[in-house]
């Protein structure tokens, strides 16, 4: 039986109780209930200001990804995994530029959508349905910038995937990710089941995103570990949830609340103990430079 109690957010001991972590769902409700005050409490409490997150993005973190792709008012920007899609809009706000988020989660795209038309936005941001694992439908050398906020490690084909990343972003444009499932120790089996209980996974072994970004065609490939934000923002989130357990039950149920708290306290561990690293990275692409290409976000 699991309990409710424990140094780590409640979670249960699965090494000792020789049980496997059911799938628990984290991205329907937290966008189907984006509006709810308790999440809202939550992403506050957790990352400082609520601009919808579900990832290890702290603040300063979101604030330095538009300077690092140099994004200005003239760029055509694409974020993959856009999730409730606030993010993707206060990059529209600050810096003036187009951009296109995709995601696969319908609730989000909805919830996205939304927001961009309440902010009177829809001329420069949209939203739409997209399975990123597949060819995308965007033509080449179309964007100014990518990025993508622990997305990548839920997406089958990586090796495709940033081929057709390298082949939508114009020449000289830059791709930013991270990648939160660095593999940098020894990890039970249990552990992996935990902190894969949400959805899909890709574990990587350290120096494989390096190759894929070389073998896809970027250059300048720049990494910055950033494992000691995905261990403070789980503990934050974990410690949130856990204080307003009784209302979350109520939304989400005892068996999805348990998993969730499982989830986050397996994040936290491992990333303090370094045994997943949480990295960032930067590439260019190298192609050389047509000047006559001019492109703006496909019509819809």
């Amino acid at each position: 039986m699991l309990r409710l109690s424990g140094k780590l957010c409640g979670v249960c001991d699965m090494e000792k109780q020789n049980t496997t972590p059911e799938k628990v769902d984290l991205y329907n409700s937290a966008y189907g209930n984006y509006g709810a005050e308790v999440y809202q409490q939550i992403r506050v409490e957790t990352y400082g200001k609520d601009l919808g997150q579900t990832s290890w993005v702290t603040t300063e973190e979101s604030s330095e990804i538009p300077l690092t792709l140099g994004i200005t008012a003239t760029s055509n920007v694409l974020e993959i995994g856009s999730g409730s899609g606030r993010y993707a809009l206060q990059v529209a706000n600050t810096t003036g530029c187009q951009l296109l988020g995709v995601d696969i989660n319908e609730p989000g795209i909805q919830n996205a959508n939304a927001l961009a038309a309440e902010q009177k936005l829809t001329d420069r941001v949209r939203f739409e349905k997209c399975d990123a694992s597949q060819a995308l439908r965007f033509g080449d050398a179309t964007f100014d910038a990518i990025f993508s906020n622990d997305v990548l490690c839920h997406i089958p084909g990586r090796d495709k995937l940033l081929r057709e990343l390298h082949r939508v972003l114009k020449p000289g444009g830059r791709l930013l990710f991270s990648d939160a499932l660095v593999i940098g120790g020894v990890i039970s089996h249990h552990e992996i089941a935990a902190r894969s209980s949400i959805g899909y996974f890709l574990f990587s072994p350290p120096g494989e995103n390096e190759r894929l970004l070389r073998e896809a065609g970027f250059t300048a490939v720049d990494v910055q570990d950033t494992t000691a934000n995905a261990s403070l923002i789980s503990q934050r989130w974990c410690d949130a949830r856990k204080k307003r357990a009784e209302a979350l039950i109520g939304i989400e149920g005892k068996e999805t609340f348990v998993g969730l708290q499982r989830f986050l306290a397996t994040v936290q561990a491992l990333t303090n103990e370094r045994r997943l690293r949480r990295l960032l990275y930067v590439a260019e692409n190298g192609r050389p430079k047509d000047e006559n290409n001019q492109s703006s976000i496909p019509a819809g």
